[in-house]
């Protein structure tokens, strides 16, 4: 069970349309609408700017639920949450998304249905709404700029909800079809490099070559090369040291 977004009074049907977008690249479905400023349902005019701001999120716009109160909108919910970066004077449960995530996750687990609340455009959540919800989140940002746009606030939790139960993999290096290099690999082409090196001159001091050997040795591994980059490598160095020869034969 997902989350329920919630827009309070939304004022710009743009910014519905682009909170639907936001919707869908999180995986959230149920888009709740309390008294927004233009009459819903939408005339053509503005249902045509909200479903090109939604840029194709148009199952979230088609199936958005209206209410007149805030009230009304909450009613079947067991748990609310109200986005703000407002202060005031009463006494909240106060939480930055990647806290609330968890907890929200906790809650649907549990069979219980979750909404967040999200204020106008404008001035955001007045306190009469804050004080509906049984906690509040707060976006942590730069304290002298924490303007966001609605659409993005929407983006910043939904992120982290999906985030939450996402298995992608965190870093990863796509490698096409080749395989990543054996370990025997890696030492076969760096004995090979370091015998060039030898015959080169490289090594003029017996007394550093362990140490540089060492280093030459670590910036290979850490280079995390597929089979295919080793035999390439294998080509470059064959060029390197041939390429003379191959010159005086032409």
């Amino acid at each position: 069970m997902n989350p329920i977004i919630i827009l309070v009074h939304p004022q710009l049907v743009e910014n519905i349309g682009m909170t639907a977008r936001a919707m869908a690249n999180c995986a959230l479905p149920e888009l709740r609408i309390v008294s927004p400023r233009d009459p819903w349902p939408l005339g053509d005019i503005h249902r045509q700017r909200m479903m090109a701001a939604s840029s194709g999120a148009d199952d979230i716009l088609e199936n958005a639920k209206h209410y007149d109160t805030v009230k009304d909108a909450i009613a079947d919910l067991n748990y609310v949450y109200a986005t703000t970066a407002r202060g005031n004077d009463m006494v909240n449960r106060i939480m930055t998304p990647r806290a609330a995530v968890p907890d929200m996750i906790e809650r649907t687990s549990d069979g219980q249905k979750v909404g967040v609340l999200f204020g106008p455009e404008r001035m955001g959540l007045i306190n009469d709404y804050v004080a509906l919800a049984n906690a509040k989140i707060t976006i942590p940002l730069n304290p002298d700029f924490m303007s966001l746009n609605l659409a993005q606030t929407v983006l910043l939790i939904g992120y982290e909800w999906y985030q939450a139960n996402d298995a992608t993999p965190e870093n990863r290096i796509r490698i096409g079809k080749s395989r990543p290099a054996l370990r025997e690999e890696y030492q076969k082409f760096f004995d090979r490099f370091e015998d060039e090196l030898d015959k080169a001159g490289f090594f003029v001091a017996d007394d550093m070559r362990p140490t540089i050997t060492r280093n030459l040795q670590s910036t290979l591994g850490r280079a995390e090369m597929t089979e295919q980059e080793i035999r390439s490598w294998h080509g470059v160095l064959s060029a390197l040291v041939d390429g003379p020869k191959r010159k005086k034969k032409s």
